[in-house]
């Protein structure tokens, strides 16, 4: 069975940083894209970066110049690095990863890590 399995939140004052890891496990074949989203209380769920299979990354216009997405591709692993955090960053953050299983024709599905709080205090 697939699971993302997201670590590194917490609480941390504006201006200071945070680096996110989600870790992919499970008998998969092949991930392609994995993003990172944030879901705020009484807000709706926000894509914050994504990066493609071959590295390239894409991020939203509120984190970027202060949030860096990477991968290992290896260790089937996603990393947020977040600087120059503010209370707006604040916010249950997600892991997906677009993957494909081990099996006979299998097809990519998306699949989603159970969330980590960032808290961001004045």
């Amino acid at each position: 069975q697939v699971q993302l399995v997201e670590s590194g939140g917490g609480l941390v004052q504006s201006g200071g940083s945070l680096r996110l890891s989600c870790a992919a496990s499970g008998s998969i074949s092949s991930i392609n894209a994995m993003d990172w989203y944030r879901q705020a209380p009484g807000k709706q769920r926000e894509l914050v970066a994504t990066i493609s299979s071959g590295g390239v990354p894409n991020y939203a216009d509120s984190v970027k110049g202060r949030f860096t997405i990477s991968r290992d591709n290896a260790k089937k692993t996603v990393y947020l690095q977040m600087n120059s955090l503010n209370p707006d960053d604040t916010a249950v953050y997600y892991c997906y990863a677009y993957l494909r299983e081990w099996g006979w024709n299998r097809k990519f599905n998306s699949y989603w890590g159970q969330g980590t709080q960032v808290t961001v205090s004045l």
